[in-house]
């Protein structure tokens, strides 16, 4: 026997304490669905649950704790106990044990990556972070470069780099965290604006672009005149042949339709000052 065979036998658990569930996995398929073979499956379970709880402790200080790993486990060996079938030959072990591991993993994929992330993606990501590791052996201080990952995973260079992207997507930057090389407690949050006008602008200006074209063609021609190139009222008036006072009453004429219709159309909600001068250029769009 080979050195790597003693010593995978040495390593493996002798599992010494697997109890002998045989009898009551027949009894349990004789069984028809229904509280006593309920009760009977929850027995089997329970008689394996230090198997599951070893196979828990295998993924511990990954970021999640021993406690829930071995919830997950103990779900896995009850979903294993409800589908094993004993006729087909297999221990239930080696039926188990898959299962068990399978419900862990995809418990470490779903549930622990802080932005949602396609299977294939993150499986991308585990090759390429285990491919980045054996060659950052041989190649010193500097990191591999795509094309070095593509021609030791197997994967195209779009792969590779999808995969480098998904390693920052496991655990995302907290907005308190400190910035490195930055005052004493200043962080990322400190960078980012309290207040940002602009989004009540382009709300404003959403809300009355449609009312604006069903004004008559002398009003919009007006309240663009006004609002959009800043001319004043006399200036306008000179232009149509008509009053400054007229010109007047035709832009608050024209401003309150559309604030009525804005204020109709949205059932009750804040009010848009159409005839701001702060947002001309806003509300003026023709």
């Amino acid at each position: 026997m080979s050195t790597t065979q003693l010593r995978t036998r040495r390593n493996r658990h002798p599992h010494h304490d697997a109890p002998d569930t045989a009898e009551d996995f027949a009894r349990a398929v004789r069984l028809p669905d229904g509280p006593e073979k309920h009760r009977l499956q929850q027995d089997i379970a329970a008689a394996w649950l230090p198997m599951a709880h070893r196979l828990a402790h295998k993924y511990r200080n990954r970021g999640e704790a021993v406690e829930d790993l071995e919830q997950v486990a103990a779900l896995g060996l009850v979903k294993a106990v409800e589908r094993y079938d004993p006729s087909r030959g297999c221990a239930f072990e080696s039926f188990a044990i898959p299962t068990i591991v399978g419900e862990l993993k995809r418990h470490f994929r779903d549930n622990l990556w802080d932005l949602h992330v396609p299977r294939r993606v993150q499986e991308l990501r585990n090759r390429v972070r285990g491919s980045a590791k054996e060659l950052s052996l041989t190649l010193g201080d500097r990191s591999p470069t795509v094309a070095e990952l593509a021609e030791h995973t197997g994967l195209c260079p779009e792969d590779v780099q999808l995969g480098l992207e998904a390693l920052e997507s496991y655990s995302s930057l907290s907005l308190e965290a400190e910035l490195p090389g930055g005052e004493d407690n200043y962080s990322l949050l400190d960078t980012l604006s309290s207040e940002e006008p602009g989004y009540d602008h382009v709300v404003d200006r959403e809300a009355v672009r449609t009312r604006l074209r069903h004004l008559p063609e002398r009003e919009r021609q007006i309240l663009y005149l006004r609002f959009y190139c800043e001319m004043t009222q006399s200036r306008i008036a000179q232009r149509f042949g008509i009053s400054q006072m007229h010109v007047s009453r035709l832009i608050s004429a024209a401003c309150r339709r559309i604030q009525e219709e804005v204020d109709a159309g949205e059932g009750g909600a804040p009010t848009v000052s159409v005839a701001s001068p702060a947002r001309r250029s806003e509300h003026a769009t023709v």
